[in-house]
């Protein structure tokens, strides 16, 4: 994900120090906010980072393991068996490399087929194609693998690894920038280049030799020099990003470097194609000014929310919340930081986009997750698997038993 010293963590996160900055003003901060507590669902899970739903109506959660694993969450326990294996693939030794998330497609109930990205025993970043097994519904063969993409890295560390299927229909992946903190090699302006990309792909068709086809009305398609499934690109390690399933709009959280962290939302109908600006810029701060020493921002989108590091480190993006369980919440984009355990609210009003301290945790956040009811979950990087729910009266901390 994202290289910051922290002993606890097991996963490292990559900074580095920026100067020639020009500090913008912050987004505003919300003083009230709906009052929410994290329960406990399981423990005792391995360096967990994703957890999902198949949304297959049999009320399983799926919580995927750094190390290669995931494991299927029944009725709050952990079934006996390993949903996939995929140690004898993934390269996990490295801070940042590992399984890193899992989607299922929405029409898993009828084709069984899920998607996942992992770093491989060469460190490359690995988009395959799974499908469950005919006669047990808790069970997937590693046999049952297709590649459809391997992105190739030179280190070890910004690799993204998000998969979503957006409302379209369409397979999104969050690639990272390439690693080595301060990028040198440029990769997350250049169109030639895969790395520091949202990519959009067609997984229910094939083109040519590949596995997969690209949508047509993808912005690039006609560039014949771009990487035709490029969605967005000028992110730095876009961790993890989500669909409003209300709306359709698109929240992106990407990681900084010493400065800044962002949150980006593209409208859904938009028609993608846009830069969000990293390496030029960190945030709303200017990361390469010119001789000038301004920052060139025409043709950039800027994020609609920062905020700066101090305790804080690493954005770690999740969902709008749309369940049925805390109607006061409803609309409210919850977030989280890595390094601070702290869970945020972030909503547009009249006056533009406003954040909200909702709850100070001491916990290592790696995920955010959402079941088929629209309820929220985090993952902790020390083994935990949480429900958001709303503050139980007379509860003043962040757990609410």
């Amino acid at each position: 994900m994202f290289r910051v010293l922290h002993a606890r963590l097991g996963l490292v996160f990559a900074v580095c120090v920026v100067t020639a900055v020009a500090v913008l003003p912050a987004a505003s901060v919300r003083a009230d906010h709906p009052a929410i507590a994290l329960e406990l669902v399981l423990d005792g899970f391995t360096k967990p980072v994703y957890v999902a739903d198949a949304k297959d109506g049999s009320g399983r959660l799926f919580v995927v393991e750094k190390r290669g694993l995931i494991w299927i969450v029944r009725e709050g326990k952990r079934v006996k068996e390993p949903f996939l294996d995929l140690r004898a693939v993934v390269r996990s030794d490295g801070n940042e490399q590992g399984l890193l998330s899992a989607a299922f497609h929405p029409d898993y109930p009828a084709n069984g087929r899920l998607f996942v990205a992992y770093t491989d025993l060469n460190g490359d970043l690995v988009v395959a194609r799974y499908s469950v097994s005919d006669e047990h519904p808790d069970l997937v063969s590693p046999a049952s693998a297709t590649i459809l993409l391997t992105v190739a890295k030179s280190y070890d560390d910004h690799n993204g690894g998000q998969l979503v299927f957006g409302p379209d229909g369409y397979l999104y992946l969050g690639i990272g920038d390439g690693g080595a903190e301060a990028e040198p090699s440029g990769n997350a302006q250049n169109l030639e280049s895969p790395l520091g990309k949202l990519m959009r792909i067609d997984v229910d068709r094939k083109e040519g030799d590949r596995s997969y086809a690209v949508p047509a009305d993808n912005p690039f398609v006609l560039d014949t020099s771009a990487w035709p499934e490029i969605w967005a690109f000028g992110l730095r390690n876009p961790w993890r990003f989500s669909f409003d399933r209300a709306t359709g709009d698109l929240y992106l959280a990407d990681v900084g470097l010493w400065m800044a962290e962002e949150i980006n939302v593209q409208a859904a109908g938009d028609g993608g194609g846009h830069n969000y600006g990293w390496n030029l810029m960190e945030g709303e701060l200017c990361h390469r000014p010119g001789d000038d020493g301004v920052c060139a921002t025409e043709g950039l989108t800027s994020p609609v929310y920062t905020y700066h590091h101090g305790a804080e480190c690493a954005v770690i993006g999740g969902y709008v919340y749309r369940g049925a369980e805390i109607p006061s919440l409803d609309g409210w984009y919850l977030f989280g930081d890595l390094c601070s355990g702290r869970i945020k609210g972030l909503t547009r009003g009249s006056d533009g986009w406003a954040a909200v301290n909702m709850t100070k945790t001491p916990l290592a956040i790696t995920s955010f997750g959402e079941d088929a009811e629209g309820e929220l979950y985090v993952t902790d990087l020390d083994g935990g698997l949480y429900r958001v729910v709303e503050r139980p009266a007379g509860v003043t901390g962040w757990r609410a038993s």
